[in-house]
């Protein structure tokens, strides 16, 4: 049981994650030279538009939620006049049951290859997988779910169990085969922000419904 903030709600799944770097080559040259090259820049826009036009599914099954591509970084060039010959972009994919870390690799690898064939480059685009977090869901009478949803209500708190967008350590424990929740805890405000802050007021409640749910489990 993982204590992120927020007393109104359990996350009890999340979606997972894939990620990658990619290494998009081009031909180096002057800006003014009269010959004309297709620098690395370049062919990575070209790329991105490739990625975010990518179908991907909709929500279905168990997860409540849509798989996910976002191009999250861009990184390549110097000065006004060099073309440059290599330009890094990151990829970050949501996943589902239905649409996996290999679903996400092949989509990724596709509009790579698009890209290659569509502008050739001295070098092939590289990508380079990262990271990779399944997605998890527990049901609300599956443990430690059921427990902290229980102490909850036991202390007289409404809570609801959520199935979060964003990935958590939750995922990386279901890669395990380890059960988790997360995202009960003190009320917050800012979350992530250079002023984030919890109430601790809230403290001794929270404690009690963790207590609660562990003596539960430790005695069920």
């Amino acid at each position: 049981m993982i204590g992120y903030p927020g007393l109104d709600e359990v996350v009890v799944g999340g979606r997972g994650l894939w990620r990658a770097g990619i290494a998009v080559h081009g031909t180096s040259g002057h800006s003014g030279a009269r010959r004309t090259v297709v620098g690395a820049v370049s062919r990575a826009a070209h790329l991105v538009r490739l990625l975010e036009a990518s179908p991907l599914p909709g929500a279905s099954g168990e997860l409540p939620l849509p798989p996910r591509l976002t191009v999250t970084y861009c990184r390549g060039g110097e000065g006004f006049s060099a073309v440059p010959d290599r330009c890094e972009i990151g990829v970050d994919v949501r996943t589902t049951p239905g649409f996996g870390a290999r679903d996400a690799e092949d989509l990724v690898r596709a509009a790579a290859s698009g890209l290659d064939a569509a502008l050739p480059a001295p070098r092939p685009t590289e990508v380079t997988a990262v990271a990779s977090w399944p997605p998890y869901r527990l049901a609300a009478d599956e443990q430690p779910a059921a427990a902290l949803l229980g102490a909850a209500a036991g202390q007289g708190l409404r809570v609801r169990a959520k199935t979060a967008g964003p990935s958590n350590i939750g995922n990386l424990l279901a890669a395990e085969g380890i059960p988790a929740t997360a995202g009960f805890g003190l009320p917050y405000e800012g979350l992530h922000g250079v002023d984030e802050l919890v109430h601790l007021a809230d403290l001794p409640v929270v404690h009690a419904v963790y207590r609660r749910a562990v003596l539960g489990l430790l005695t069920g």
